[in-house]
């Protein structure tokens, strides 16, 4: 019994060293080939713009072109559903984005669960939005703009980009935060919403900063205050909404995902390159320039930080009683 004892576990010791090293090689070699990254969004927009840069230096880095594949509709679903269904490899990425925690209680009947289909890789960077008066608008601070909507009710319009999107619900969860009252205004994105802030025919606007923030240094439009938790480099004498309203917090988190059963050795390796892309001074001067510094993270706190905001936008979604089918 000793001798067979001893020799089932140099069995299991033999098996062991043969199979533990499958992964690590695994890992030494991917990729060997094109890694599709998928944006769920027409090109050109922020978060394209955000997934070429940090793909652009994957495929410099790693010698394999990560090649950036739009697939708009339906809310950026399309374009998450693609991965959830793709070979879990390596081979097929998502860029995750705001839409991603919203759309788990916004849509009734998605084919998917965000969170228990798409493994988190790693987080690229937290961009504020920005809460912008019209010109015509008297309220200079954010204490002034909701004694403002709360004595003229009825009268003030909030526009956004269209129908549950973060620049909608960040103007929710301000109602629901601060008591003050606005009719929401959906635009089918956010320029034509600008072009009418711009003529006063809406008031306020709590929009990504890419979009909004040379229309608010060129005076065109009033920045009332940015919506992350700290005020951002770009715009630094504007305050936080927080500063006022205690506890608000509302921020466009970008980041990578995978297909849940991607090799954890694979999804190690592609977080600790985007980890040292995100460290490289050009890479966080462009992604401060488009209004968020680097977020250098592991998976498992990008996995927590999209289960806080996952839970967050729901409490918003059941406030404002939005539903999409």
């Amino acid at each position: 019994m000793a001798l067979r004892s001893i020799a089932m576990g140099l069995v299991t010791l033999g098996v062991c060293a043969l199979t533990a090293p499958i992964g690590n090689a695994l890992a030494l070699d991917y990729p060997t080939r094109t890694v599709r990254f998928i944006v769920g969004y027409p090109a050109g927009g922020s978060t394209d713009i955000i997934a070429r840069l940090i793909g652009q230096r994957l495929s410099e880095r790693l010698g394999q072109q990560f090649v950036i594949e739009n697939k708009p509709g339906a809310g950026n679903n399309i374009g998450t559903e693609t991965v959830v269904k793709a070979d879990p490899d390596g081979y097929t990425v998502l860029l995750v984005n705001p839409a991603n925690f919203i759309n788990a209680s916004l849509y009734t009947n998605l084919n998917f669960n965000f969170i228990r289909d798409i493994a988190p890789v790693a987080s690229f960077n937290r961009v504020p939005n920005v809460m912008t008066v019209s010109s015509e608008v008297p309220a200079k601070t954010v204490a002034e703009f909701i004694a403002y909507a709360k004595a003229n009710p009825g009268k003030v319009n909030l526009a956004s980009s269209g129908n549950g999107t973060s620049v909608h619900l960040s103007g929710e969860l301000f109602m629901a935060m601060s008591g003050a009252k606005m009719l929401h205004v959906p635009y089918r994105g956010a320029a034509p919403a600008i072009t009418d802030m711009l003529g006063n025919r809406v008031q306020v606007i709590f929009d990504n900063m890419p979009s909004i923030i040379e229309h608010v240094r060129g005076g065109k439009l009033r920045a009332l205050a940015v919506t992350t938790a700290v005020r951002s480099p770009q715009l630094p004498d504007v305050p936080t909404v927080a500063e006022t309203v205690p506890g608000y917090e509302a921020s466009a988190l970008f980041g990578m995902g995978a297909p849940i059963k991607t090799p954890p050795e694979i999804i190690a390796k592609l977080n600790r390159e985007i980890n040292l892309v995100l460290a490289e001074p050009e890479i966080k001067k462009r992604l401060t320039e488009l209004g968020g510094e680097p977020l250098i993270s592991s998976p498992e706190a990008f996995g927590a930080m999209i289960a806080a905001e996952t839970e967050k936008w729901q409490k918003v979604v059941a406030y404002a009683g939005i539903k999409v089918e």
